[in-house]
């Protein structure tokens, strides 16, 4: 399709040129490329981290195809419908609307999980949750003696979209799953990825604060990535995390420890002997944790660092609890 004015296609505002040198007023041919680069000039100016993928899951969305066809389709020219989708959700992304929310998923630990505004958009850092987590049950829980798997029970505290039950619940046929939210909506959301991924038969889904819930199952491993941004970090946190994402999945209070305080406690009451606590938390509040952490029961603690070197997960064992 031949374009006359780019603004009217699909951006909010536009009056120099484009990335292909094309003047506004004369005729564009918006292919996928040309849109592409356009875009990801316009959300890097509006503070996009990654605009150029931003942009391809954007337009790849709007195009419903996989990101990876765009690039076999480069010379495509996009069709008007398309670009008038494509236009509302590069507005609402320049506005600072995560891309995650836009598209109404996130693909974490190669899966994909539906988010929305109810849930916490799952960080490539909790990946290293799972990871750990994964270790401990390869080596504690992988065979017993008669070469069986050892069944193997773990909660999720604060679950939000499933992201870290689900994937362990795919990746261990052994591990049954508890998980637990607050949030009644938040469980819906964690309910929906458990059906997609088939695995909503060995997860049990409760609302409850916490591990404060009526019943009094044990289990072998507790697991969380709970609220840890203190009040103050919270108000210089970026707009398209304050401003659109649950501030209840977010700040923890004052201190940053105000969860890990009541969780650890909880967590030791309510593992078998022997068994695990694993926990994210910021590489501000690693030292305070770990002493937390010991001075409730727990021995054999370590720590796990992100991608960038920081410190980002604590993993301890419960003896004799």
């Amino acid at each position: 399709m031949i374009a006359t004015n780019y603004e009217n296609l699909w951006v909010p505002s536009m009056t120099d040129q484009g990335s292909q040198g094309n003047q506004v007023g004369q005729e564009t041919q918006w292919t996928v490329l040309a849109l592409l680069d356009w875009t990801k000039d316009y959300l890097e100016k509006n503070d996009s981290a990654s605009p150029r993928l931003d942009a391809e899951i954007l337009l790849a969305h709007s195009m419903n195809c996989e990101r990876i066809m765009l690039y076999t389709r480069f010379d495509e020219i996009v069709g008007e419908a398309d670009r008038l989708q494509f236009r509302e959700l590069v507005k609402q992304r320049a506005s600072g609307c995560p891309v995650a929310y836009l598209v109404g998923f996130k693909e974490f630990y190669s899966l994909r999980f539906d988010v929305s505004e109810h849930v916490l958009i799952p960080r490539p850092e909790t990946e290293f949750v799972v990871i750990a987590v994964l270790d401990i049950v390869k080596e504690h829980f992988n065979s017993a003696s008669n070469g069986q798997s050892i069944p193997c029970h773990v909660v999720d505290v604060g679950t939000g979209s499933g992201a870290i039950a689900i994937t362990l619940a795919t990746e261990v046929p052994q591990i049954q799953m508890t998980a637990v939210d607050l949030s009644t909506a938040a469980l819906e959301v964690a309910r929906k990825n458990a059906t997609r991924h088939q695995v909503n038969d060995r997860i049990e889904f409760a609302e409850q604060d916490l591990l404060a819930g009526s019943s009094d199952n044990k289990f072998d491993i507790v697991v969380s990535n709970p609220p840890y941004v203190t009040s103050q970090e919270y108000e210089t946190l970026s707009r398209n995390v304050r401003e659109y994402e649950p501030q209840l999945a977010l700040e923890s209070g004052p201190t940053g420890m105000e969860c890990y305080q009541r969780l650890v406690p909880q967590a030791a009451a309510r593992l078998n002997d022997g068994g695990w606590l694993v926990l994210e938390t910021s590489p501000m509040l690693m030292e305070q944790l770990k002493m937390l952490v010991a001075e409730n029961g727990f021995d054999e603690i370590s720590t796990v660092s992100d991608l960038a070197g920081h410190p980002r997960i604590v993993a301890a064992r419960r003896i004799n609890g």
